[in-house]
C-alpha cells in the first residue's frame, strides 16, 4: 500500500472556512503568505519585492502586525497585494490551481495517477478550521482518505472545555487524531512553551481520548522576528525540540508524529544535511514518529531527485527504524515545485540504503499500521 501521510483538502479561500467571519480565515492567510519563503514579485515585471506591504517586519509572526493591503486571493494559485501603488504577488500553489478551494475529488485524481492509495488530511488554520469539512472529505471516500482534527491552539488555555468538546465531537465524525501547530500562538503573541501549566487541562484531556498526536514545529522566530530573509535559526528549533521532549515525558503511553521533519533547512551545510545529534533527543525511548517531508522543505533548492537529502533518508531510518517514519508530500503544494510522481519516487527509487521493507514502511506500512488501516 502507498499511503501518503500528510496531504490537504480545504475550502473556498475567500469564505470563513470555519472562522467566524471571511475577515478571520483572511488575516490568517494573509500572515502564513507573509511569513513563507516563496519570493514577492512585482506584477508588472516580476521584479523582486520584499514582505513588508504585508506585515510589519519588526513583528512579522503577529496578526496584529498586518498592513492593510487589500491582500486577496487572484487565481491560478497566487495571492496578490499592494504596496507603494503597486500591485505583488506570491505564487503560493502551483499555477494550474484556478480555484480557490481544493476538494476530495481533486485530490483523489492527482492520488489516482501517481498510483497513490490512501492519504491523511492534516491541517492548517490559513486553509480553514472547519472540522466538519474535512470530516465530510473522508466521509465520502472512506476506502481513499483518512482525515485529522483541529482546534484553535490560541482558543487551548483559555478554554480547554470547549476545545476538548470540539475534539472529541470531531473525532466522532469519524477523524482519526489531533494536529497541533504551536507556531499558532506566535500569531496571537504567545511565545511561551505549549508545555506549560496552563496547558495541562487540555493535554490531560486528549491524552485521555487515546487519539495519535500530530505536532508541526519548526516555524517559530521568537529571536530576530523582524528578518526578512526568514534565516534559519536552529536555536529556536533546539528550543522546541526541547518542549516537545518534556511534553512526552509527560505523556509518554501517547502516540506522537512530527509532522514534516526536521525543518530541513536548519541543517544545510555544503550543499548537504548535516544533522547533529541534539535532533535525536526527542526519539529516544519515545512512542514518537517522524515524517519525511523534503520536496516541500528543500524543492526549491535541490533539483529532483534531491542526491545531497538522500543519504539523510537512509540515516533517518537507520536511527529510528522504518516503523517509525512515514512519507508524506504536503499536496497539493508541493506541486509548485515536484509532482506527485517525483516525490513518490525520491523515495521508492532513489535513497540507497533502504531495503525493500524500509521503503514499504515508509511509503505505507508505517501510517497504515498507526491509522488501523489493512495494507
Amino acid at each position: 500500500m502507498i499511503f501518503d501521510g500528510h496531504a490537504y483538502c480545504w475550502p473556498d479561500l475567500t469564505g470563513s472556512g470555519g472562522f467566524d467571519s471571511p475577515e478571520g480565515l483572511r488575516r490568517h492567510l494573509q500572515s502564513a503568505i507573509a511569513n513563507h519563503h516563496q519570493p514577492a514579485l512585482r506584477a508588472r515585471d516580476r521584479a523582486g519585492g520584499d514582505n513588508s506591504g504585508l506585515v510589519d517586519l519588526s513583528r512579522r509572526t503577529r496578526l496584529d502586525a498586518l498592513q492593510d493591503a487589500g491582500f486577496r486571493w487572484a487565481g491560478n494559485g497566487r495571492f496578490e497585494w499592494m504596496d507603494g501603488g503597486e500591485t505583488y504577488f506570491k505564487q503560493y500553489f502551483a499555477p494550474s490551481m484556478r480555484e480557490s478551494s481544493y476538494g476530495p475529488e481533486s485530490l483523489i485524481a492527482e492520488m489516482d495517477y501517481a498510483g497513490v492509495d490512501m492519504a491523511l488530511l492534516h491541517r492548517t488554520p490559513y486553509l480553514g478550521i472547519d472540522n466538519d469539512f474535512i470530516a465530510d472529505c473522508v466521509s465520502r471516500f472512506p476506502e481513499r482518505l483518512r482525515g485529522l482534527a483541529h482546534v484553535p491552539e490560541w482558543r487551548c488555555v483559555p478554554d480547554p472545555e470547549g476545545s476538548l468538546l470540539e475534539l472529541e465531537r470531531a473525532i466522532g465524525l469519524g477523524l482519526s487524531g489531533l494536529h497541533f501547530l504551536p507556531p499558532q500562538l506566535n500569531l496571537y503573541g504567545d511565545n511561551r512553551p505549549w508545555d506549560r501549566a496552563e496547558f495541562r487541562p487540555f493535554w490531560d484531556g486528549v491524552a485521555a481520548l487515546d487519539i495519535p498526536v500530530f505536532i508541526s514545529m519548526g516555524q517559530m522566530m521568537n529571536r530576530g522576528a523582524g528578518r526578512e530573509g526568514l534565516d534559519p535559526d536552529p536555536d529556536d528549533f533546539r528550543d522546541e525540540l526541547r518542549t516537545l521532549r518534556r511534553w512526552i515525558d509527560r505523556y509518554p503511553d501517547v502516540t506522537l508524529v512530527v509532522t514534516h521533519g526536521l525543518n530541513w533547512r536548519f541543517f544545510i551545510e555544503d550543499d548537504r544535511l548535516v544533522l547533529p545529534e541534539w535532533v535525536w533527543e526527542s526519539f529516544k525511548d519515545s512512542k514518537s514518529y517522524l515524517q519525511l517531508l523534503f520536496p516541500i522543505a528543500l524543492g526549491a533548492v535541490w533539483d529532483y531527485p534531491m542526491a545531497p537529502a538522500q543519504p539523510t533518508v537512509a540515516e533517518i531510518v537507520d536511527r529510528l527504524g522504518a516503523g517509525r517514519v512515514m512519507w508524506g508530500t504536503d499536496m497539493p503544494k508541493v506541486a509548485r515545485s515536484w509532482t506527485y510522481q517525483q516525490n513518490l519516487d525520491f523515495i521508492r527509487m532513489h535513497c540507497d540504503g533502504l531495503s525493500e521493507s524500509d521503503r514499504a514502511a515508509v511509503l505505507g506500512g508505517t501510517a497504515a499500521g498507526l491509522l488501523g488501516v489493512d495494507s
